[in-house]
């Protein structure tokens, strides 16, 4: 399964990752890891090469995490609400594949 975890400062996601493979199926026909894969990856590159921010970030095989200051967290709310949204989605369609988990950073 993956997990996606999300930690907001108010109302504002200031850190998300992603762990673990989903299991739908065999490596390069998992329709699921092939989904939160692109949108995680869009999402991040377009804080980093569009907005032009410089989060911290993580990236090995089956994880990426991407943390930002609230300042940038602010810049790229449109960005990380939508990917919260799309991977709530992708919770609802395939619920044995892909969890969502919602914290509170604690800085």
């Amino acid at each position: 399964m993956t997990t996606a975890k999300f930690l907001f400062l108010d109302d504002v996601i200031v850190s998300f990752e992603l762990s673990g493979h989903s299991g739908y199926a065999e490596e390069g026909e998992d329709i699921v890891c092939s989904a939160v894969s692109s949108a995680v990856y869009m999402a991040a590159n377009t804080i980093t090469e569009i907005l032009k921010l410089n989060p911290e970030t993580v990236v090995r095989d089956g994880y990426l995490k991407v943390q930002m200051n609230i300042e940038d967290a602010r810049k790229s709310k449109v960005i990380t609400d939508g990917l919260y949204l799309h991977l709530s989605e992708l919770q609802n369609q395939y619920p044995n594949n892909l969890k969502l988990e919602r914290g509170v950073f604690d800085a």
